[in-house]
């Protein structure tokens, strides 16, 4: 599975508009904790059912869009940080060392 880049703010209306699961992995390119987080998560990236879809911020190149992530969704930014969303609401908030996909599938099995 590949990830879908954020890299416009209106691509939020998408996954607020999703009848079903995505998940935002927002990264910091400048930090390593950020640099663990992402290579863990892209391991696992394949576990996630083909009906989730995987958006992907750079959030050092789209503050913006990281920004408004934490207004929509109702959560503090942080960084790295996963979220799973559901019908358009945050359903899980995850961030640092915290973030797995393993979580993340059994919420949504």
């Amino acid at each position: 599975m590949n990830w879908i880049k954020l890299e416009d703010i209106s691509q939020l209306n998408e996954v607020k508009a999703n009848a079903g699961y995505s998940v935002i992995f927002k990264h910091s390119t400048r930090c390593s904790i950020s640099m663990m987080a992402k290579k863990r998560v892209d391991m696992d990236l394949d576990d996630l059912p083909e009906t989730v879809k995987p958006y992907f911020l750079d959030l050092i190149a789209y503050r913006e869009i990281s920004n408004q992530i934490a207004e929509v969704f109702s959560v503090h930014h942080e960084s790295p940080q996963l979220l799973l969303i559901k019908d358009g609401e945050c359903i899980l908030d995850q961030s640092h060392g915290d973030i797995s996909i393993e979580e993340t599938l059994e919420l949504i099995k």
